[in-house]
């Protein structure tokens, strides 16, 4: 396994991410909800893990993201927790636990801090959503921005196309990153924009910007675990790169199983007591 500048480091930190942007060191970020897969990316090192509410598609095959609720992020948060030693653990506020009420929402982030263990929290939004930041980031908890397509805005927007391609919502987002930088996001996630327009975003702000389906020049990329790996295969997008077909392994693999238990093939005798 390669070393880079950061590989080494015993914690990654929101500081550390600085650094990695202010030195060029790519961030490398997966998603993850269950103990299993969270301790081989973390023996991996990869650098940040994202508790995304996207567990509502892959884990729990809802349609959207809509329907997870906190205390399921809470759940899957601190099963990442416990198998994570390195990665900085980023978990997503569900729908309807920050908009609109800034109360509501440093009391929903303190609990996936304290009931979790992790180590930030991520929300969807630019302006809209300050007094949300604001007041969670006065409580002493790092926040990680989202802008461009927001799936928690699937039901405003209708549609997941590629977002900021017209000049005024481009320069919204342009204008709304450089917010979320001064209301103190440690980092932001640009989710498919164009890749001249997270250039931007990325040159005009100082925190680390992570792109997916943003092109190369943010300071790092994230992924769907379960889609980059090939576990599931419903999901198809210019920006995602498969680097395994887990999904025929699997089938493979259970189908052998299958045949060897109805051939009395499994157990031999070598496998019992």
């Amino acid at each position: 396994m390669a070393d880079y500048l950061y590989s080494n480091v015993n914690k990654v930190t929101t500081n550390i991410l600085q650094k990695m942007r202010n030195e060029g060191e790519k961030i490398a970020m997966l998603t993850a909800y269950d103990y299993s897969l969270a301790k081989l990316l973390d023996i991996a090192k990869i650098d940040v893990i994202l508790v995304g509410d996207s567990a509502a598609n892959v884990m729990a095959g809802y349609k959207t993201t809509l329907p997870i609720t906190l205390d399921e992020m809470i759940y899957h948060a601190s099963s990442v927790v416990r198998a994570v030693e390195r990665a900085l653990v980023v978990v997503d506020m569900p729908f309807g636990t920050y908009q609109g009420n800034s109360k509501e929402a440093l009391h929903s982030a303190i609990r996936i801090m304290k009931e979790s263990g992790a180590d930030a929290v991520k929300l969807e939004g630019g302006e809209e959503v300050h007094e949300s930041i604001e007041r969670i980031i006065s409580a002493g908890i790092p926040v990680m921005g989202h802008l461009g397509l927001m799936p928690q805005s699937i039901n405003k927007f209708g549609t997941y196309a590629v977002r900021a391609t017209e000049e005024a919502e481009a320069e919204k987002l342009i204008q709304d990153a450089q917010k979320l930088e001064s209301y103190g996001c440690f980092s932001l996630v640009l989710e498919k924009i164009p890749a001249e327009v997270a250039k931007q975003v990325t040159q005009m702000i100082h925190i680390p910007t992570i792109g997916i389906g943003a092109g190369q020049h943010t300071s790092g990329q994230v992924l769907v675990l379960h889609d980059m790996l090939g576990i599931t295969q419903q999901f198809s997008p210019r920006f995602l790169r498969r680097y395994h077909n887990l999904s025929e392994e699997i089938i493979r693999a259970v189908g052998t199983y299958i045949e060897d238990v109805k051939n009395i093939d499994f157990p031999n005798e070598k496998e019992q007591y």
